[in-house]
């Protein structure tokens, strides 16, 4: 049976409540109502409490869906920050992020994804010798880098696009954590090239969107790309003492999907899949992505 795996209360992150393709979410001091397609319930507040709640309101542009993109803009409230921080306590490390509004709905973390961060973090801790090396792909603004690093290892972060490379470095900075190596890159083509040089790494995350683009316009999709980039990495492994961590947002995919992704092309000891969850106030647990996770 597949876990439904929410994120270890933290006080920066609070869902309020979720329904009619809609979330409320509480990030620090923020407030932000937006857009999430798989909240198919009935709110539970009525929309003058979403309307004296939120900070900002996420209004999505006419005709502006594209695949599962979401383009718009945020409706501030006065007084509202258009950027801040948040923490997030790992270990002995205390990650701290840079939140920003963009126009397509994001605020540059995913709060879900501290089940993996615990995971990484705690996994890199038991497994730990000198030079423990992590390659992290489709890396985004580093949440997973920061968890590797802050448990001691040597981390490769790579993406294709700047901005978020340097949004990245920023939440290395805040974090008081130093020397993640910084790649802006087509992911598939940056892992060929590891493969030629022979470099070798103890554990590889993968988070890679339903659809892409890569720095010279190189096209990506999940169905499509994702068995061959895994084969490649199987060759970066050193295949023992490691692990794989594969993430997938698409709404296509399930853990089954992923799990046999990852055990038909892994040496896998041990391996767990299954729902990426938030719970919101009314203890209802929003999905938002899968995972698959093998000790190999």
């Amino acid at each position: 049976m597949y876990k439904h795996i929410a994120p270890e209360i933290w006080d920066n992150y609070e869902l309020i409540d979720s329904g009619n393709g809609e979330k409320l979410e509480r990030f620090g001091s923020q407030v932000l109502a937006r857009p999430e397609p798989q909240a198919l319930w009935d709110k539970k507040l009525n929309p003058q409490e979403w309307q004296q709640k939120a900070n900002a309101y996420f209004i999505k542009k006419k005709g502006s869906h594209e695949k599962e993109n979401e383009w718009g803009e945020w409706k501030l409230k006065p007084k509202t920050l258009e950027q801040w921080t948040i923490n997030y306590k790992l270990g002995d490390s205390n990650l701290k992020f840079r939140l920003g509004l963009t126009n397509f709905k994001h605020v540059g973390i995913f709060p879900e994804q501290a089940s993996n961060w615990n995971f990484i973090y705690s996994t890199i801790k038991k497994q730990y010798q000198p030079n423990y090396s992590v390659l992290n792909l489709f890396a985004y603004t580093g949440g997973a880098s920061l968890a590797a690093k802050a448990a001691g290892a040597t981390v490769t972060h790579v993406d294709s696009v700047k901005q978020v490379v340097n949004w990245a470095r920023e939440n290395m900075e805040h974090s008081n954590l130093s020397d993640i190596r910084w790649i802006v890159d087509d992911v598939v083509k940056f892992v060929n090239r590891e493969v030629r040089r022979g470099n070798k790494y103890n554990a590889i995350i993968l988070d890679p969107p339903a659809y892409g683009r890569g720095t010279n316009g190189e096209k990506w999709i999940l169905e499509e790309n994702i068995l061959d980039l895994l084969k490649q990495c199987q060759e970066l492994l050193l295949n023992n003492n490691g692990f794989v961590l594969l993430n997938l947002y698409s709404m296509g995919f399930s853990p089954t999907i992923a799990e046999n992704l990852v055990n038909s092309v892994f040496n896998v000891k041990s391996i767990e899949s299954g729902e990426l969850c938030v719970i919101d106030s009314f203890g209802r647990q929003l999905p938002l992505g899968i995972f698959s996770r093998a000790i190999i």
